[in-house]
């Protein structure tokens, strides 16, 4: 490589720290070594680490109470306590003084991304059309980092203060010290863009693995950017182009048929293999939850649950009333992996559905939602879905986006987008333990406070508060 003794250490402190922290790799393919990386094959390696896939946003799925969290659990940690009851005189700031993995795994993950672009030009044993690709996958797996982490640390998108609102730290170099900079959330959703609309004209229809960002899943991706930013001509454009790439849905109803003894097995919780992993036929590409390989999903909360449509056969597949320990919730009866933060085709046909109500198009909108609702939804349960208005017809697409990507970055990422908006706005209430709690829609609690580790010791820049506690 071309460069200075210093920045090669540099490049072999990241490459070890990579190997120490990755998990075990997709096809058992994994970095060779302690070295400094010089091959192509070396930096594909990277990308097929599946520890840097991973998209930790607990606090998220805990504020909107997706899942259901043990008592015991919330007495130990004061955030999850916080965020899981809604308190808004908590000072999660001085409370996010631990491990925030959704910060240092996000910028673990960056790095890894920044690294090959940069270096990749420079790699031996490959034609520069493989080089050119790999750079493309790269930058479009940075900027679904981006996406995550703009869609926790700071406020949602809105056309009207998106240029004047921090986001968070973007940085564009591999090297350990480089500096950065806070940008506003309309200059992180251009440079988002940007790395998508570079790396559309080198990618293939196909790739080597599902961690490898094809075709399909830069239109997918820019299909969810666009749709944050409520620019919903642009983002229906890239939903149906996406979907000329993948337009499989998964067939939940036959699922359920053909494990049915299973699942009803009374009083046991036998686990079956997810459907949901590598194989999914609905996949644009994989990335995974809080973990890499999870036995078992997440519990979901009675009340949360509840909202789940009548006779879901991929809630049912999924999930099992149980009580244990004086506590009653839905326990999880998959186990293997689960695509909860990659792109799929049901998230991509809810994108186009909520596009074209928005375009006052409601039958046309309603006919994309029941391709997903029909995949899902026992036929003795099923009825095509009806609306008048754009508001009834994107309330129902909402509905069902949320339940099919629970557990996810995109319920909060909506729902986020979507209390701006006096039409869909939701104040969320509970009773727990003789107490009454109540989420408003315009509370601070849905923008995460960055950990004290990264405020406190920022490196070579600066970083503000998005939130006052």
């Amino acid at each position: 490589m071309k460069t200075t003794n210093i920045i090669t250490i540099k490049i072999f402190a990241l490459f070890i720290i990579i190997l120490a922290g990755s998990c075990k790799k997709f096809l058992d393919v994994k970095p060779k070594g302690s070295k400094i990386p010089t091959t192509f094959a070396d930096y594909d390696a990277f990308v097929k680490d599946e520890s840097k896939h991973k998209t930790v946003i607990h606090q998220a799925v805990l504020l909107l109470n997706d899942r259901f969290e043990a008592a015991t659990t919330l007495n130990v940690t004061p955030l999850n306590n916080a965020n899981y009851f809604w308190n808004e005189d908590a000072d999660r700031i001085a409370l996010n003084n631990g491990s925030d993995q959704t910060y240092t795994e996000n910028y673990a993950a960056i790095s890894n991304w920044n690294l090959i672009i940069k270096y990749v030009p420079e790699a031996t044993e490959a034609t520069e059309i493989a080089k050119a690709e790999l750079i493309a996958q790269a930058k479009v797996l940075r900027a679904m980092s981006y996406f995550v982490l703009a869609n926790y640390y700071a406020d949602t998108y809105e056309t009207s203060n998106a240029s004047t609102k921090l986001s968070v730290p973007y940085i564009s170099s591999p090297d350990v010290n480089a500096s950065f900079t806070q940008v506003t959330i309309a200059e992180l959703y251009e440079l988002m863009l940007k790395d998508v609309d570079e790396a559309i004209p080198l990618l293939n229809e196909t790739s080597s693995t599902p961690l490898h960002p094809n075709l399909g899943t830069a239109y997918a991706f820019k299909a969810r950017l666009y749709l944050q930013m409520s620019k919903y001509e642009e983002a229906l454009d890239a939903a149906n182009k996406a979907l000329t790439y993948n337009d499989q849905l998964y067939d939940w109803r036959a699922y359920y048929t053909a494990n049915k003894t299973r699942i009803e097995a009374s009083g046991t919780y036998t686990q079956g293999v997810s459907p949901m992993g590598y194989s999914y036929i609905e996949n644009y590409n994989m990335r995974f939850g809080s973990s890499t390989y999870s036995g078992r999903e997440s519990s979901i909360r009675l009340d949360r649950a509840s909202r789940f449509e009548t006779g879901d056969a991929k809630f049912a597949s999924r999930y099992k009333l149980r009580t244990a320990s004086g506590e009653t919730y839905y326990y999880s009866i998959g186990s293997g992996l689960y695509n909860h933060a990659g792109l799929t085709t049901t998230e991509v046909y809810l994108i186009k559905a909520e596009c074209l109500a928005r375009l006052n198009q409601i039958t046309e909108a309603l006919v994309t939602l029941d391709k997903v609702r029909i995949t899902r939804i026992f036929a003795e349960n099923y009825t095509p879905s009806t609306a008048s208005t754009i508001v009834e017809a994107v309330k129902l697409i909402i509905k069902t986006k949320a339940n099919e990507l629970i557990l996810g970055p995109i319920p909060f990422a909506d729902r986020r987008r979507l209390n701006k908006d006096t039409n869909y706005a939701t104040t969320y209430t509970k009773t727990e333990n003789g107490n009454n709690y109540t989420l408003l829609p315009s509370s601070h609690l849905y923008t995460m406070p960055f950990p004290l580790s990264a405020t406190q010791n920022p490196g070579n820049g600066t970083i503000t508060q998005n939130v006052s506690k």
